[in-house]
């Protein structure tokens, strides 16, 4: 397969799309309604005017983003009506109180949510369901909308390789034909140190050094035994296991942390009104006001989250009711396009979409039962079905057109050859330092796909050949893949778009960023 050649003025070109996106957000401010239109438009014209690609080519990567952007919208529609239904019944803020209760410490708060809690429900969920649950609670605490996103984007990302199961690493297995055996090692204690480096940023982002020196006992102590047992457990071959097992060992040292003295006698400060960013958060409430003045029970307030990870997890864990609910699917198969250099894109299906068994229907189920529940028990004001429909189609709507235009812009450069010269000139540039320079392919891959399993797809093989040519550890090279494929997703549009939508941040993504 052939693309343009590997050149300096080639690879400016092949980066314009996610450097148009990058600056409309980041230095302009702009949403993803209008950015990612922006990024689609620039890759379009360049994918025909320079680097080959003809109708066919374009038709057929859109089509199959058409399909991937289902795949994700069915999260951000479903993440947002359960968001709604539970905040309409005041849950949100009885979460609050709760963890008030639990410890004092606001920075030890953001770190249970942020870091260790989006980690736990990363291990049995999959895209952008951690962020969605994650973030409505930090604002139930008086965290800004802001920092509450950008804080659990940044938290959950070392947990992503091992995470929903397994499914980037058995992946990397499969795109590379070697043992998980083999691969398991690098990854994981690249992530491990990564790990200690996600929770550092997360107290950093809020209050600076000062967050940092209270909440080093507590990252050191979680941080370690979060990273040992992903680590003993993907080593042993239980890589579908090793991101849940570490979050479920982080949330049961943390219940012994938050006993500490140091964590227990700082009076609270977060749960005022604050203001990052020019978007202020809500001031934490007894009880939100459709909810009749009545507090929700603290039990009754978290049983939705809880039940999504049981339902999550039945559905993976149990075969047959796996098999069961992703019995019915939409999905298609592509024919062979080809740019007029010789790039070659292989027929093959599309991303196929379960109705009955995606992670969007999963937590439709859980929206509709726990709608019934509060209903049932009076947690409802007046008029609150409309409410909800309302809220969840007025924040569902940009977020989609964001996606379907940032998917499509990503699909066209990887039809059209042009992820691939990006990724072989940071290559052929980094020569023996190459090692460096891997992580942040990977990151790239995560960056346009919104997903580490799409990143390993992408350039698992050319990070594997590149290793080879060069001489180097092929193992730490892939390990290196992964991990900045993993530590990607916290800069994903893609990913920040779900959590943006979930919690009303239309068109600020380019804040979090």
């Amino acid at each position: 397969m052939q693309t343009p050649d590997v050149n300096l003025w080639n690879w400016l070109l092949a980066v314009a799309p996610i450097a148009t996106v990058l600056v409309l957000m980041v230095g302009f401010r702009w949403g993803g309604t209008r950015a990612g239109p922006a990024g689609w438009l620039v890759a379009m014209l360049l994918a025909w005017l320079r680097f080959g690609a003809g109708l066919e080519l374009l038709w057929v990567s859109q089509l199959r983003g058409v399909l991937l952007t289902l795949f994700v919208i069915y999260i951000i529609w479903s993440a947002m009506a359960l968001y709604r239904v539970v905040d309409e019944a005041g849950a949100l803020a009885a979460v609050g109180a709760g963890i008030s209760r639990l410890t004092a410490d606001r920075t030890l708060q953001l770190l249970l949510i942020a870091w260790i809690f989006c980690s736990f429900v990363q291990g049995v969920a999959g895209f952008g369901v951690g962020l969605a649950i994650s973030t409505p609670l930090l604002i139930g605490l008086g965290f800004s909308p802001v920092l509450a996103l950008s804080a659990v984007a940044i938290g959950h990302s070392w947990a992503v390789n091992f995470g929903s199961m397994g499914s980037s690493f058995l992946t990397l297995i499969a795109q590379s034909g070697l043992t998980g055996y083999a691969l398991a090692p690098w990854s994981a204690l690249l992530l491990g140190v990564t790990c200690l480096g996600c929770g550092l940023l997360v107290v950093w982002i809020d209050r600076g050094w000062a967050s940092v020196r209270q909440a080093w006992p507590a990252l050191l102590i979680i941080g370690t035994v979060m990273g040992a047992v992903q680590a003993g457990l993907a080593v042993i071959g239980l890589w579908n296991l090793a991101g849940f097992g570490a979050g479920l060992a982080g949330l049961g040292v943390a219940a012994l942390v938050v006993r500490l003295p140091r964590y227990r006698s700082v009076p609270r400060a977060g749960a005022v009104e604050e203001q990052v960013a020019g978007v202020q958060a809500p001031v934490l409430q007894a009880a939100n006001p459709g909810s009749g003045g009545r507090l929700v029970p603290l039990w009754l307030a978290v049983a939705p989250y809880l039940v999504l990870i049981l339902v999550v997890g039945a559905a993976e864990l149990w075969p047959w009711l796996n098999d069961v609910l992703n019995r019915v699917a939409l999905a298609a198969d592509f024919p062979e396009v080809q740019t007029s250099y010789g790039w070659t894109t292989r027929a093959g299906p599309g991303r196929s979409v379960s109705v009955f068994g995606h992670a969007g229907a999963l937590l439709l189920y859980v929206a509709v039962l726990f709608y019934a529940v509060y209903r049932l028990l009076g947690f409802y004001g007046p008029g609150v079905t409309g409410r909800i429909v309302r809220k969840t189609v007025r924040g569902s709507l940009p977020a989609s057109y964001s996606m379907l235009a940032l998917v499509g812009m990503a699909m066209a450069m990887d039809h059209s050859g042009m992820t691939y010269v990006l990724a072989r000139g940071l290559s052929q540039v980094a020569g023996p330092f190459y090692a460096l320079v891997s992580p942040f392919i990977g990151l790239l891959g995560a960056f346009m796909t919104g997903s580490n399993t799409n990143s390993n797809v992408v350039f698992v093989p050319l990070q594997q050949q590149a290793a080879g040519l060069l001489g180097l550890d092929v193992l730490a090279v892939l390990g290196a893949q992964t991990t900045g494929g993993s530590l990607g997703s916290m800069i994903a549009p893609a990913k920040i778009i779900v959590g943006a939508a979930t919690v009303g941040l239309v068109d600020q993504e380019g804040k979090v960023l």
